[in-house]
């Protein structure tokens, strides 16, 4: 069966519920938005119009619009809706992508030793949960094991890595370190040549790792972009 054309009418409806949605979960107001709009010449009545389903976005309007949310084009355009069986309580995702997997923990406490780092499973992750980073190649997924970093990403917490250089991380950056073949997640900070892996804990019993860009062990395996929490 073709598929059904959408009038423009239900276009404008469909960013509009898209950008009110958005709007709702970065916990935001449609002045916000004008305001951190406006230097690009966004008006507060374009704003406004677009959140309204007045008008439709022009195509360079909608990345503008993408990159502040931090979302992909598609998140603004296309229709996002989850089909929910109320009696079942299943929800249905519109697209799922396959990701690799490391099929062991990765501290959040001590470090701890992963043998077989080079050996991936794959994982499915709706893309609704990844925003901009879904589809991305690079991403890989692995567990947090310990309570180091509790106050954020709790103990056996699914993360979501993305491959990247020193001279890319900005402090406080949460990264996947090796130093030798201990692994290990925690806050990243530079100051000169001294480089500072932080937990975030309850427990004061964890201080920080200090070692300097000379050290020939260290790796930066990558930035975690996401994670996902189980709260029970």
């Amino acid at each position: 069966m073709p598929k059904r054309e959408i009038s423009a009418t239900e276009q404008r409806q469909i960013v509009a519920r898209n950008l009110n949605n958005l709007l709702e979960k970065n916990n935001k107001k449609k002045i916000d938005v004008f305001k951190d709009l406006e230097k690009y010449g966004v008006s507060e009545t374009t704003v406004y119009s677009w959140f309204n389903g007045k008008k439709y976005p022009r195509i360079d309007k909608i990345q503008l619009l993408a990159d502040y949310f931090g979302v992909l084009k598609s998140d603004i355009t296309e229709d996002k809706s989850i089909a929910h069986e109320e009696n079942n309580n299943i929800f249905t995702f519109n697209k799922l992508n396959d990701y690799p997997y490391i099929p062991a923990t990765v501290s959040a406490g001590l470090p701890i030793n992963i043998d077989g780092l080079d050996r991936f499973d794959t994982i499915s992750i709706p893309d609704e949960l990844l925003g901009k980073y879904a589809g991305d190649d690079g991403l890989f997924f692995m567990r947090v094991n310990g309570d180091s970093m509790n106050k954020i990403i709790p103990h056996k917490s699914l993360i979501g890595v993305k491959p990247i250089k020193i001279k890319g991380l900005r402090n406080e950056d949460i990264v996947v370190y090796s130093d030798g073949f201990d692994y290990s997640v925690k806050r990243f900070y530079q100051d000169g040549n001294r480089l500072i892996f932080r937990p975030e804990s309850s427990d004061n019993l964890f201080t920080d790792k200090i070692t300097t860009v000379e050290n020939e062990d260290l790796r930066i395996h990558g930035k975690v972009v996401t994670y996902i929490v189980n709260l029970d």
